[in-house]
C-alpha cells in the first residue's frame, strides 16, 4: 500500500482541503496487511494540523487528512468505513463549529455539516444508525446518520457536555458534564419525534463526582451493565447504570484525565495530570471495602512528561497520548515502552485504533462490501408533520416493500431466493445484500417502535379524557339536580307569599 501527497496546485478546486491520493497495489503482501492495525490521532490546536494515521507495527506514516481540529472525544470511526470529527475552529459556521465525515476507502472531500452550535464530544451506536453530540452550552443532539435527520435536541446539563457514550446494547445514552453530573437517558425516548425539543425522561443521574467528568466506559464482558466514570476530582467510580447504584470508588493522588478498560481482562488504566498511568484490576464484588486508595495497589507506568490526554487498547497493548506531544505503545507486564510516536504539531486530543483494511480501496478490497450511506446532518429538527419526518417514521425497508402499497410476498420470495443462490456461490454480492437487509430491518423496527409509541400516547390521552368525563358526570348531574330543587323551593315560597298577601 502506497500513499502519495498532492500539492494544492495539482488538486482539484473543489477538493483543495483533501490533499491526498491513495494508490493501492493488490498483492500478497497487501492481503497480509488486512490483519494489521493503524493508529489514528488528531489535535485541537489548529485546523491545519489535521488527522494523522500511522502503521502501529512499523511506525510508517500511512495517511494525513488535513483541515481538522477536534476537541477531546470528538473523533470516532463509523462502521470501520468513515471518520467522524467535530470541529471547534471551523470558520464560516454560525455556531462556530462543524462536523466532518470522511470516507476512509475513498480519497474525496469530507461531508461537512454545520450544527446550530459547536459540538464537542461525539458517540455513535454500534450499528452506526445514530450519532450523538454534546455542546458547551450543555445541550445534546441526536441524529439519524443515514438520513441526517436531527431527531432530538435537549438541554442535558447545566454545564458543558464533556462525554457521551452509548451502552453496549445501544438502549441507553450516558452523558457526563463539566460539573461532575452523570445522566442516563433512554434511547427509545430520544428517538420519539412527536416533540423533538421536549426534555426526555431521565432514567438515572448522579452528582457523586465533584469535578469535571473526563471519560465514561462500559464493561463489555460478563458485567455488561457496569459503567466506569473518571474525573478531575481524582476518582474513578464504578456504577450499575441499570439501577443507578454506585458500586465502587477508586481514589488516585491526582486528577484522572483519561481512562480505558481492557475488554477481556477487565483491567482499568487511568492516566493522570502528571503523566503517570495507574493499572488496576477491576475486581467488582471481591473487595470488602467499596472505597479504597487505588495508588497503593496499582502498577504505575511512567514515560510521559505531561498530562495523559488519551488512552486506548490495541492488539499490541496499551497506547497512551500525552500533552508532551508523544504517543507510547506499552508492554504493561514489563512496564516498558515498545514504540514511541512524536506528534510535534500539537498535543493529541483524540486517539483510536482501526484496521488497516479500512484504508483499502473498495474496488480492490473485498472486505468492504457495504458502503454505509451517510447524509448531511440537519441543523434544526424537522417538524413532526413534515414529509421528511413522516417518511422516516413510516417507511419500510426495501425487502418489505412490494410494487404496490400491500405486502408483495412474491417479490420478497424471489429476493430471498436470489440471495440464497448468491450465498451458495459465496459471492461478495450476497454478503452485501445480507448486511443491507439487516440494517434496513433494524431501521424499520426502530421506526415502527416510534410509531407504536405515538399510538400509545394517543390512546393514553383518550383514556384519560374518558376517565375525566366519567368522574365529572355524577358531579354535574348532582349539581344540576340540586339547582333545580333550590329553584323549585324558592318558587314555592314566593307563591305562598303571594297567596298570603292576596288573602289579607
Amino acid at each position: 500500500m502506497h500513499f502519495l501527497k498532492v500539492s494544492p496546485s495539482h488538486a482539484k478546486k473543489n477538493a483543495s482541503e483533501f490533499l491526498y491520493i491513495a494508490v493501492y497495489t493488490v498483492s500478497h503482501s497487501e492481503e497480509m496487511d488486512k490483519g494489521r492495525e493503524a493508529l489514528v490521532v488528531c489535535s485541537d490546536k489548529s485546523m491545519g494540523i489535521g488527522i494523522t494515521i500511522w502503521d502501529m507495527e512499523t511506525g510508517d506514516h500511512l495517511l494525513h487528512i488535513p483541515t481538522s481540529a477536534s476537541p477531546a472525544q470528538g473523533l470516532l470511526c463509523l462502521r470501520k468505513q468513515f471518520l467522524v470529527a467535530s470541529q471547534i475552529h471551523r470558520h464560516g459556521s454560525i455556531g462556530g463549529g462543524a462536523i466532518f465525515i470522511w470516507a476512509l476507502n475513498k480519497p474525496r472531500p469530507p461531508l461537512r455539516s454545520y450544527p446550530v452550535e459547536a459540538i464537542g464530544p461525539l458517540s455513535c451506536t454500534n450499528d452506526g444508525i445514530y450519532l450523538a453530540g454534546g455542546a458547551l452550552s450543555g445541550n445534546a443532539y441526536l441524529w439519524e446518520i443515514a438520513s441526517g435527520i436531527l431527531l432530538k435536541t435537549w438541554h442535558a446539563h447545566h454545564k458543558s457536555v464533556n462525554c457521551l457514550l452509548f451502552s453496549n446494547d445501544d438502549s441507553l445514552l450516558i452523558s457526563g458534564s463539566e460539573d461532575g453530573m452523570i445522566c442516563v437517558w433512554s434511547v427509545i425516548s430520544l428517538i420519539d419525534m412527536e416533540d423533538s425539543r421536549s426534555l426526555p425522561p431521565l432514567l438515572h443521574y448522579s452528582s457523586e463526582h465533584v469535578s469535571s467528568i473526563t471519560s465514561l466506559l462500559t464493561a463489555s464482558g460478563s458485567s455488561s451493565s457496569l459503567l466506569v466514570s473518571s474525573s478531575l476530582d481524582g476518582t474513578c467510580k464504578v456504577w450499575d447504570f441499570v439501577t443507578g447504584r454506585l458500586i465502587q470508588t477508586q481514589v488516585y493522588p491526582l486528577g484522572v484525565t483519561a481512562s480505558v478498560l481492557h475488554p477481556e481482562e477487565e483491567i482499568l488504566f487511568c492516566g493522570c495530570v502528571d503523566g503517570r498511568i495507574f493499572v488496576n484490576k477491576l475486581d467488582i464484588g471481591l473487595l470488602e471495602d467499596s472505597f479504597y486508595v487505588a495508588e497503593d495497589q496499582a502498577v504505575v507506568l511512567k514515560g510521559h512528561n505531561g498530562a495523559i490526554t488519551a488512552l486506548t487498547i490495541s492488539g499490541l497493548g496499551l497506547i497512551s497520548a500525552s500533552a508532551d506531544c508523544t504517543i507510547c505503545i506499552w508492554d504493561v507486564v514489563n512496564r516498558m515502552i515498545i514504540r514511541r510516536f512524536n506528534h510535534q504539531k500539537g498535543a493529541v486530543t483524540n486517539m483510536m485504533v482501526i484496521p488497516q483494511s479500512s484504508l483499502l480501496s473498495a474496488s480492490n478490497h473485498l472486505g468492504v462490501l457495504n458502503q454505509f450511506h451517510v447524509s448531511l446532518l440537519d441543523k434544526y429538527p424537522q417538524p413532526a408533520n413534515s414529509s421528511k419526518g413522516t417518511a422516516t417514521l413510516l417507511s419500510l425497508p426495501r425487502s418489505f416493500k412490494g410494487t404496490q402499497t400491500c405486502f408483495d410476498s412474491g417479490s420478497t420470495h424471489s429476493s430471498n431466493q436470489h440471495m440464497s443462490d448468491l450465498e451458495k456461490e459465496q459471492t461478495p454480492a450476497a454478503m452485501q445484500m445480507k448486511v443491507e437487509t439487516c440494517i434496513e430491518n433494524r431501521m424499520w423496527a426502530t421506526r415502527m417502535t416510534k410509531h407504536v409509541m405515538e399510538m400509545n400516547k394517543h390512546l393514553q390521552s383518550r383514556l384519560l379524557d374518558l376517565m375525566q368525563c366519567r368522574l365529572l358526570w355524577p358531579t354535574e348531574i348532582d349539581s344540576s339536580t340540586s339547582k333545580k330543587r333550590k329553584k323549585l323551593k324558592v318558587e314555592t315560597i314566593l307563591q305562598g307569599a303571594e297567596e298570603s298577601q292576596s288573602s289579607a
